[in-house]
């Protein structure tokens, strides 16, 4: 699946990426080949034999622009993540919302820095962990 990435120029030759869909991962390289496959393997790591569910990638640039992790100094590009390595795999859902209601969403992700697709996936993850998990 290709997952957007926002790369920065690291100081000197290098090059250091952060995942808007996966937020708390991030990678680097000195060349952006090595950037690729340091990326893959941070997703690899992140969610083998995880029960965590790997979000759906954002393809929608206007969302990605609207991101506060988008400064204006690095670019977006799109990466290849092969999830065949993985355990764990999304899949994409379609529902309706208010529009009020998904202004309130989309404000709330891109406060903490996270995409729609994210801050659903985690939002769903707290509402069942607190119905099953509970006292």
């Amino acid at each position: 699946m290709q997952y957007p990435l926002y790369v920065h120029r690291d100081s000197g030759t290098g090059f250091r990426a952060s995942f808007p869909d996966f937020p708390r991962a991030e990678a680097s390289g000195d060349s952006f080949g090595e950037l690729k496959r340091n990326a893959q393997e941070v997703v690899e790591l992140m969610y083998d034999r995880s029960e965590q569910l790997i979000p759906a990638p954002t393809c929608s640039t206007s969302e990605l622009h609207a991101l506060d992790m988008d400064d204006g100094q690095g670019i977006w590009m799109f990466i290849e993540i092969n999830l065949a390595r993985v355990t764990s795999k999304a899949v994409s859902v379609q529902f309706s919302l208010l529009e009020s209601l998904l202004q309130r969403v989309d404000a709330a992700a891109k406060e903490r820095h996270m995409t729609r697709s994210t801050f659903m996936t985690q939002a769903v993850v707290h509402e069942l962990d607190e119905r099953y998990e509970g006292p």
